[in-house]
């Protein structure tokens, strides 16, 4: 059986109890810098998943999320992220957390065993042939998290897999495999600290990869967001104002015309005769700001 780093004991936390409050938080500061490092080595797994995931989104399939405990909180974290940062439909994007609701008032373990009840999570989403489901487990060996992959994969979806630990269980069979080999949890087993900052940040990555690679990034903006109170409406404004080089006011009027469309927005200021001009522009162009842009330039 493959060597459980993520529940190895910390050679640096003998007398952490009795430590000076600042001397501990500095071990654990440095347990977080150490965690976060592991996601230098899974760049290129990362890609290929964040590929796989456009790709069946651009398709018309789902991104499907599957966890539980930290893991869980952590993919949940990054899926309800994406329809606001890049627009996705909601109904693209599936939450399966090992508990569901109930989990985030009690984050109860006993979850995390129920294979049964992850594959009728997977058969009641609907997961299948034509989706994507990233299933997530810093062990790598959580029963939910194996048994939710396993069941997606028997339905035709493709499986992206990450775990901390080399050797996971939960990387047999999936499509690509993203390790984060994190080193030993300072407070031994709990992974909820490095394992999980490891995890948040690969998902920020793949997520973003994959908003990238569906066209809804502009240098460093993000061009399809759903700008639905006060603060996202003032981004859409300056996004719209710093790429399409005109004013707020000529900015917001153009937000206005196309419904609050960032991406309609600027190719309106970018000469654009009309709305409809603009969407058969971005429908052309596979909904790439940039190409559209071109497009619109060389007419």
């Amino acid at each position: 059986m493959p060597s459980v780093k993520t529940e190895e004991r910390h050679d640096k936390s003998v007398g952490l109890d009795v430590m000076h409050p600042g001397l501990a938080l500095r071990l654990l500061a440095s347990g977080q810098q150490a965690a976060a490092k592991a996601v230098d080595a899974a760049i290129e797994p990362l890609a290929i998943a964040a590929q796989i995931a456009a790709d069946v989104l651009a398709g018309g399939g789902r991104l499907a999320y599957a966890g539980a405990g930290s893991s869980g909180l952590m993919a949940m974290t990054d899926a309800l992220e994406l329809p606001g940062t890049y627009g996705i439909a909601h109904d693209k994007v599936v939450v399966l957390l090992a508990g569901g609701a109930a989990s985030l008032t009690d984050l109860a373990g006993g979850y995390e065993d129920d294979m049964d009840l992850a594959r009728k999570d997977v058969r009641d989403a609907g997961i299948g042939n034509g989706d994507c489901l990233i299933s997530v487990s810093a062990s790598g060996s959580t029963p939910y998290a194996l048994a939710a992959a396993d069941e997606a994969r028997q339905r035709g979806a493709r499986v992206i897999a990450m775990a901390n630990n080399p050797g996971a269980v939960l990387f047999e069979g999936a499509d690509v495999a993203v390790l984060l080999q994190t080193p030993p949890e300072v407070i031994s087993g709990s992974t909820r600290m490095g394992a999980a900052t490891a995890q948040k940040i690969a998902f920020n990555m793949f997520s973003t990869l994959v908003g990238i690679h569906l066209g809804h990034v502009y240098d460093g903006h993000m061009v399809n967001l759903k700008a639905d109170n006060a603060k996202l409406r003032g981004r859409a404004v300056r996004i719209v104002s710093d790429i399409a080089g005109i004013g707020a006011t000529e900015a917001g009027r153009h937000l206005t015309t196309s419904s609050g469309s960032v991406k309609i927005a600027i190719l309106l200021a970018a000469g654009a005769r009309d709305v409809a001009a603009a969407e058969a522009a971005l429908a052309e162009a596979g909904q790439n700001l940039r190409r559209a842009l071109s497009s619109v330039a060389a007419h």
